[in-house]
């Protein structure tokens, strides 16, 4: 009866927690936590292992609070088993600076595995983190030396669920049988308008089950054996994800707010507060109380969890003895240490040599994947049109957990999130790849990603107006600018195939955020390395490729198929004795971080007529051309027509780009006329 108590205590204590931080921030949502702290305690004390001094072990289980507003939960748990939380960082709950923000952050609180919030992202992730394992588990673990065989928790809400790019997620994870996901339904029919049954009143188990998932019904969360009993059915089940869906009384123990959208994203009030605290026989004066006894039960179940990595040492020193190409293998990719002279495998394509970019990557991807086994991804259903297929290597499937290729189907905003997923394993590199114009689908993710600092890498084609007769919904103009606009992302649109096999350089030695690769249906002409600037230079963003004689008259400036517009435009400016500069720009992210000495030599500050080209919104190409400057871009939506039909048709030819230069030029010495 005594540990019946206490651990009843424990999960009132992290109730009343729940409720004071909240309260304190005078922000937040405090009822959830409240009705998920029986789940929580299951799940730190006895379900999960994991190491609260080393929130990086290798095989530790991997929680996912994809109802990241939910997050004091997670927070009061972490605290309490150990973790580098302390209670102050509990009372500074939403505070500047605080550790403990809003929604989870990953890389700013130990612990915390993945940043959440957007309903049904953290589902997503949790796939991306189940195919790792697999993968790593697949190539790694040998007869006896099972060195990754961890779970993937999360609990979802009633929101998740709603959100299409859970549905996309679970289809994908169900057909690749996805054992090692365990998922906990929050059933607390309770959102911020109200009763659920306002918009959704499906049978989510049955969906779910026609997903292919393995489902479990707990009528009741406060039911801590029923909630153990169906961990270790889940576990049990290997070749199917698990839902298991509990009931659960939003803002449990609160006389006048409980199962109500009161209790959902508001703190309760000082005066309710004080009823939850005497409801759950806490002294209604106090805050932020933890009784010694609960922090000692929890601290105790963090050291007998961290008891398990102990145990994981050694067995992994024993499987170094006896698998050490592999271990070795292992370590180099954890340790980030690239290959040695892997760069020279990169393809060198011939001058003269006219090849789509989005043929050189599929060209680039297949003639590296060998030094990068870590290197794994797919397409939206568009391998043969962005060239994305690993050749020598076959599909990840339920038979094939080795595989390399990953068909994501018709899922993009999924992809984009099972890649965030896959990527915060730290083990893998991932790659997937669509149309330039559905990266919209993606947006959430990829914005995610950035804020993470993680680097999935996405191949874009089909970039412009230049893909010709699909016509205008699926030709890209505001595309490119949307993408630049995120912090953090790097997006590179490579001049020609010799930049295009640099961007793959650059973004696998990347490794602070996601990188976009942006390539052209249309075949290209390989640029003279012998006669313009080398493309290893991509790497600085931006590079003199041609530079006139003299001091320059005009900077002309572009990126991607555009480039040899520019190229042309400047041997005929030449020949009118104009002194004219060619700059390939194809990633302004990476131009942004160089120096200023650097930035000053591409772009004198002195030389303020310049011209930017490129197929896409003019919009942001003014803080490098100034004010004196011009852009020559677009403005309205496509048209269905030949491509290069439409090119014309929009300006991009040799003859408007020496029109416009010229007009700048004709400005100038207008103006100094005038003077």
């Amino acid at each position: 009866m005594k540990t019946k108590n206490l651990i009843q205590k424990s999960i009132d204590t992290v109730r009343v927690l729940s409720a004071d931080a909240v309260q304190k921030a005078d922000s937040g949502h405090p009822g959830t936590p409240m009705s998920l702290a029986p789940l929580g305690h299951v799940l730190w004390s006895e379900a999960m292992r994991y190491n609260p001094k080393n929130p990086e072990w290798a095989n530790r289980d991997r929680f996912v609070l994809s109802c990241g507003h939910a997050c004091m939960l997670q927070y009061s748990y972490l605290y309490l088993t150990g973790y580098q939380i302390t209670i102050q960082d509990i009372k500074n709950f939403r505070q500047l600076h605080s550790i403990t923000a809003g929604h989870p952050e990953y890389g700013l609180t130990p612990g915390i595995e993945v940043t959440t919030g957007p309903l049904g992202q953290g589902f997503a992730n949790g796939v991306g983190m189940a195919i790792a394992q697999q993968y790593m588990a697949d190539r790694y673990n040998q007869p006896d030396f099972n060195i990754f065989d961890y779970k993937i928790y999360a609990i979802c809400s009633d929101g998740d669920l709603m959100e299409g790019v859970s549905a996309e997620a679970a289809s994908l994870a169900g057909h690749l049988g996805l054992g090692n996901l365990i998922y906990f339904y929050d059933s607390n029919h309770i959102t911020i308008e109200g009763d659920t049954d306002l918009a959704f009143d499906e049978d989510v188990s049955k969906r779910f089950e026609a997903y292919g998932w393995h489902i479990q019904h707990i009528p009741d969360i406060n039911d801590l054996e029923a909630i153990s009993k169906a961990v270790k059915n889940a576990k049990a089940e290997t070749g199917r994800p698990s839902l298991i869906k509990v009931r659960s009384i939003i803002g449990y123990g609160s006389p006048n707010k409980h199962n109500t959208a009161a209790a959902h994203g508001s703190p309760l009030g000082k005066d309710e507060v004080r009823l939850v605290k005497e409801n759950f026989g806490f002294d209604p004066d106090q805050s932020f109380v933890v009784p010694d006894e609960v922090l000692d039960f929890y601290r105790k179940a963090g050291k007998k969890s961290a008891k398990k990595e102990e145990d994981w040492n050694l067995l992994y020193k024993s499987y170094k003895k006896r698998h050490p190409k592999l271990a070795k293998e292992y370590e180099n990719i954890t340790s980030g240490k690239l290959p040695e002279e892997w760069e020279k495998k990169l393809p060198v394509f011939q001058a003269g040599e006219e090849l789509a970019t989005r043929k050189a990557s599929g060209k680039t991807l297949n003639a590296i994947a060998e030094f990068f086994p870590q290197m794994i991804g797919g397409s939206a259903d568009l391998a043969p049109s962005t060239d994305t297929n690993l050749d020598a290597y076959q599909s990840f499937s339920v038979k094939h957990r080795d595989g390399r290729n990953f068909h994501f189907g018709i899922r993009e905003h999924a992809m984009g999130a099972v890649l965030n997923g896959m990527a915060l394993s730290n083990y893998l590199i991932p790659y997937g790849a669509t149309f330039l114009i559905f990266s919209d689908y993606m947006r959430p993710p990829l914005r995610l990603a950035a804020i993470m600092k993680i680097r999935p890498i996405m191949v874009f084609t089909h970039d412009s107006i230049g893909l010709g007769e699909d016509g205008t919904t699926h030709q890209p103009v505001e595309q490119l600018i949307g993408l630049r606009t995120i912090p953090n992302m790097a997006v590179i649109r490579p001049a020609d195939a010799n930049e295009t096999a640099q961007a793959w350089r650059v973004a696998i030695e990347h490794t602070d955020g996601p990188v976009c690769l942006v390539l052209t249906r249309q075949g290209i002409p390989v640029i003279d390395q012998k006669k313009y600037g080398k493309a290893k230079n991509l790497e600085k963003g931006a590079y003199i490729l041609s530079d006139s004689e003299g001091e320059p008259d005009l900077i002309l400036m572009a990126s991607g198929s555009e480039v040899q517009l520019i190229l042309a435009a400047q041997e005929e400016l030449k020949k009118e004795n104009i002194q004219v500069r060619v700059v390939s720009m194809p990633c302004w992210n990476l131009f942004d971080r160089q120096s200023a000495a650097y930035k000053e030599k591409v772009f004198p500050k002195n030389i303020r007529k310049r011209l930017a080209v490129e197929a896409g919104s003019p919009v942001g190409w003014m803080k490098y051309t100034t004010d004196d400057g011009d852009v020559i871009g677009i403005e309205k939506f496509g048209e269905s027509a030949p491509g290069d039909e439409v090119m014309t048709e929009y300006g991009f030819t040799v003859e408007n780009v020496l029109k416009r230069a010229r007009n700048l030029l004709l400005k100038k010495d207008r103006e100094a006329g005038n003077s």
